[in-house]
């Protein structure tokens, strides 16, 4: 069910679905974005690197993420648009065969005073792998439908 702004409560939590990274997601895209770093392409090579394995590109996990979201169809219809991230770090890698989830905190759900119609969410975003390590985190802020008024 969408929720409005209103909805929101800073504090609140929200467990999200998860998604297993593979090999495929991987070359789909190093396609996409055109970069072919070895420790993403090349087994022998990023064998003998920090991880001894390949890993999925940081932003391929952090899009994934986007998806993730979406998924949880808490912002369906509701939001409207993107703002951006903030404080994004990377904890750690992600690996081929990794099942990453998505856990969010809600810190901040303001109506706007210039806008009415909407509002500002913000979002702590963590990103976590099946060894229940914390791979990536930050902050998301979407512009978010409010609840009608009624007259």
């Amino acid at each position: 069910m969408p929720k409005y702004i209103e909805d929101f409560t800073p504090g609140e939590t929200f467990d999200g679905a998860s998604r297993t990274i593979t090999e495929a997601d991987i070359v789909q895209f190093t396609g996409l974005s055109w970069d072919t770093n070895p420790v993403h392409t090349d087994a022998v090579v990023a064998a003998q690197g920090p991880f001894g394995a390949r890993i999925a590109h940081g932003a391929l996990t952090l899009a994934a993420v986007t998806g993730l979201s979406a998924k949880s169809g808490q912002l369906d219809g509701t939001a409207i648009a993107f703002l951006g991230i903030d404080e994004w770090r990377f904890h750690g890698p992600v690996l081929i065969g990794d099942t990453i989830r998505l856990r969010w905190v809600v810190l901040k759900a303001q109506r706007s005073a210039s806008k009415p119609d909407r509002g500002m969410l913000s979002r702590r975003m963590e990103v976590w792998n099946q060894r229940g390590e914390l791979v990536q985190s930050g902050i998301f802020t979407t512009m978010v439908r409010a609840r009608p008024t009624t007259a």
